[in-house]
C-alpha cells in the first residue's frame, strides 16, 4: 500500500513538473525561457512579447529577389531561421525600453550568442538604425557577404509597411497563405477584410497606393489595420 502510495505520488510530481510554463526565470528587467517565434524580430514567451532591439526583419508577408531564383518569401524565412536557430532551448530577454505597442524592446540571448545580432549579421534582419547603431557593423559584413536578403534586390523592412515595393502593381495577386486584404477606403481608413466576408471578393489590392496583403489578422492589426464591419 506504501509502495503504491509513493508510486502516485511520483506521477503527480511528474505531471506537475510537465505543466511548469514556459517562463523558467524571471528578475526585475530580464526573463528566461523558452519561446515562439512570432516574426523575424518578435519573440513571445508565455503571454509577453519580445522585439528584438537594434533590429527590423522582414515582416511575415514581405517578398524579396534573387537574381537566380526570382521571387522568395524572405519574412517568412527569416523567422524561420530564427526558429531554427533557437529550437526548444531557453533563451534569455534582457529588456531596454518599451514600443509605442507596449511591446518590451530586449536583447534576447541564447546562452552568450546575442540573437539579435545573428540575425542581422546573418542577413536576415537589417540593423534599424533609426533607433540604435549597435548592429550597424553586423550589417555591413552581412551586406558584403551576400548573406540572407543581401543575396538579392529587397525593400527595407520600414519602406514595405509604408507600402514601397520592388515591383508595385495594380491589384495584385495574393501570396501563398497571406489572404487578407488590407484595403484604404476612400476617406484614407486602413481596413483588411477576411475571406468569405462581404466585401472581400470586390476589393482590389493596389499596393502602388499603400495597400497590402496580411498573413494573419495579428499582423494586420500590428500594421495599423482594422477590421471590417461587413
Amino acid at each position: 500500500m506504501f509502495v503504491a502510495r509513493v508510486k502516485h505520488l511520483l506521477v503527480v510530481a511528474v505531471l506537475l513538473a510537465a505543466s511548469i510554463p514556459a517562463i523558467a526565470a524571471q528578475s526585475e528587467n530580464s526573463w528566461t525561457g523558452q519561446v515562439s517565434v512570432i516574426d523575424g524580430d518578435t519573440l513571445g514567451m508565455g503571454k509577453q512579447r519580445f522585439r528584438l532591439h537594434g533590429i527590423d526583419a522582414p515582416e511575415s508577408g514581405q517578398s524579396c529577389k534573387h537574381p537566380e531564383r526570382g521571387t522568395w518569401r524572405c519574412g517568412q524565412q527569416a523567422a524561420l531561421a530564427l526558429a531554427d536557430q533557437i529550437g526548444r532551448a531557453h533563451v534569455t530577454c534582457r529588456q531596454t525600453d518599451k514600443d509605442r505597442y507596449g511591446r518590451i524592446i530586449a536583447i534576447c540571448a541564447l546562452g552568450s550568442q546575442d540573437l539579435n545580432q545573428w540575425m542581422v549579421r546573418s542577413g536576415w534582419a537589417v540593423a534599424y538604425l533609426k533607433y540604435s547603431h549597435d548592429y550597424a557593423a553586423d550589417e555591413i559584413a552581412a551586406k558584403q557577404a551576400g548573406m540572407g536578403i543581401w543575396s538579392g534586390e529587397f525593400v527595407s523592412p520600414s519602406a514595405w509597411r509604408r507600402g514601397e515595393r520592388l515591383d508595385a502593381s495594380t491589384n495584385a495577386e495574393a501570396s501563398g497563405d497571406c489572404r487578407i486584404k488590407g484595403n484604404i477606403n476612400s476617406k484614407g481608413k486602413r481596413i483588411y477584410h477576411l475571406p468569405g466576408m462581404r466585401w472581400y471578393a470586390n476589393t482590389r489590392i493596389n499596393e502602388a497606393q499603400g495597400e497590402r496583403w496580411f498573413c494573419t489578422e495579428a499582423e494586420a492589426r500590428r500594421a495599423g489595420w482594422t477590421k471590417s464591419n461587413s
